[in-house]
């Protein structure tokens, strides 16, 4: 079984962290509860990954708080316009390992971003997440990040998952080395909307859509 959860309003990422962190410890092969789905925005915040450098985080003159996380990666940006999707999944049920579960992730985004949206998003070798070619009017494309995934996994109990940007104020991401690759920059899914009508609750039903019918089928 599967609940899926809309969590309202701009949550706090400490708070937030520490719900699924406690939701995630509380299972076990005995007890292992049901699978969720988190889908949130948060209020601005610089995450920090296990294993983040401080020197990633180039200044900080808005003075948006820094958290040191239990997740993978480096440092990233959290912010009102983003789509959070907390994955706190029995990866064993469906089969995954650490690896096999972070391409799921980015085969969901490069999935959602191409049927409904049209967008080809594309993976890079050795840096989780989903990444797009973002058009220059006469010069080759650059490559921007759109996506980024970082989880941590618990005795086959995963929490943490996907940042997508959808309508975010993306100038804290020029103060940091995002998912620590200097010279990396930013891209979000209103940079292609024609309408300007793009709600991150659209979105939002877009993956809950995803996630239900594909992962019944796993």
């Amino acid at each position: 079984m599967l609940i899926l959860k809309n969590l309202p309003a701009l949550q706090p990422y400490e708070a937030i962290w520490v719900q699924m962190r406690d939701f995630t410890h509380s299972r076990t092969p005995e007890n292992p509860l049901v699978d969720e789905i988190w889908f949130l925005e948060h209020e601005p915040v610089y995450t920090q990954g296990q294993a983040g450098k401080p020197e990633h985080i180039l200044a900080n003159p808005a003075h948006i708080p820094i958290v040191q996380s239990d997740r993978g990666g480096q440092v990233t940006y959290h912010g009102p316009g983003q789509l959070m999707i907390y994955l706190l999944l029995n990866l064993k049920h469906y089969g995954f390992d650490a690896k096999s579960y972070v391409q799921f992730l980015e085969k969901a985004i490069i999935t959602v971003l191409n049927q409904r949206y049209g967008i080809t998003g594309f993976t890079q070798e050795n840096a989780p997440g989903v990444y797009i070619h973002y058009p220059i009017a006469g010069a080759c494309p650059l490559v921007k990040k759109i996506a980024s995934i970082g989880i941590r996994v618990r005795k086959n109990f995963s929490y943490h998952g996907i940042c997508l940007n959808i309508s975010s104020d993306l100038t804290p991401f020029d103060n940091i080395n995002p998912c620590g690759h200097s010279g990396l920059t930013m891209a979000q899914l209103s940079d292609f909307d024609q309408t300007k009508c793009l709600t991150v609750s659209q979105v939002k039903q877009d993956f809950t859509h995803y996630f239900q019918e594909v992962l019944k089928h796993v």
